[in-house]
């Protein structure tokens, strides 16, 4: 049986980063789901790509003939996939913006506009992905562009653009101790249960624990949630309070539950991001007809 390019990849990763855990991370996926795979990979070549010991893990001589080939490989199917979405976007003439909560602002209405006036005939297809992609979908190829919340796992390796900036505020329950409050203290926020994000949203679920903010106080995990669906849900039957920003307040407007701004954390960031190599003159054109959408806007941390 030949093996997958998914378990050359999740192979690839594992010898750059020599570390299941770091390589499970970028991957975003499970470290036991990572040392599984490998492990399917080992069996399957009926060779040891691994030395694993409790200090380090290193490449066998298996392993280091493996990773030549394997990321030429990868690199030329890459190239392929690249030429087809290229190829298909031309003829389609559909640009894909990935998104993982509403986005209003006025953003994408003013964003389309613009668009429009520089690809007459094109149109932009908005999909929406669940939390554990912090990415929404740029990760995984689902997407051309994103609109995504920073900070993102290995957010170095995209171009990212910030399009607003807004302060944070908390959701409660309608009947919660502090609804009545016209803002919140964060200290008061300190002891209840939080809602969050899949942990394989990394430094952005904890950006929506307010991590750093807690002077190393443990958070209380009161749900994990995957989309805004179920945030709402959870929210309003008392499982848990959860941070979100000023703009998605507005926008989110439900029964039974009611926002708050706090007072004590930094804001939250908008941004736009998409693959430092795709050069394609329609996702140039998008980024920029987002970033006149809402005056200047300034570039985060990553390949600019």
């Amino acid at each position: 049986m030949d093996a997958h390019l998914r378990d050359l990849r999740y192979f690839v990763a594992t010898a750059e980063e020599l570390n299941f855990t770091q390589a499970a991370e970028r991957l975003f996926v499970s470290q036991p789901a990572l040392s599984k795979q490998i492990r399917q990979l080992e069996e399957q070549l009926r060779v040891r790509l691994f030395n694993r010991d409790r200090r380090a893990v290193t490449l066998t001589a298996p392993g280091e003939t493996l990773l030549r080939s394997a990321r030429e490989l990868i690199r030329v199917w890459d190239e392929a996939q690249r030429a087809v979405s290229d190829a298909a976007a031309a003829e389609s003439a559909v640009l894909t913006v990935g998104v993982s909560t509403s986005v209003g602002r006025g953003l994408l209405p003013a964003a389309r506009a613009r668009f429009a006036e520089r690809r007459p005939g094109w149109r932009i297809r908005v999909r929406q992905v669940d939390w554990e992609d912090a990415t929404a979908g740029l990760a995984g190829g689902d997407v051309d562009v994103a609109l995504i919340w920073l900070p993102v796992p290995r957010q170095e390796t995209w171009s990212v653009r910030v399009v607003a900036t807004e302060p944070r505020w908390v959701m409660l329950p309608a009947g919660h101790r502090l609804a009545d409050r016209g803002e919140v203290p964060f200290t008061e926020l300190l002891d209840e249960p939080f809602l969050a994000l899949p942990e394989s949203a990394g430094p952005l679920r904890d950006h929506w624990l307010a991590v750093a903010e807690r002077s190393g106080r443990p958070v209380r995990v009161g749900g994990v949630v995957s989309n805004a669906d179920e945030t709402f849900e959870a929210v309003a039957e008392g499982s848990g309070v959860v941070l979100l920003a000023a703009g998605n307040a507005a926008i989110y407007q439900r029964p039974g539950i009611v926002a708050r701004p706090v007072v004590g954390l930094s804001p939250a960031e908008l941004a736009v991001a998409w693959r430092p190599g795709d050069h394609r003159s329609a996702v140039r054109d998008f980024v920029e007809a987002l970033l006149g959408a809402d005056g200047p806007a300034r570039t985060a941390p990553g390949p600019a």
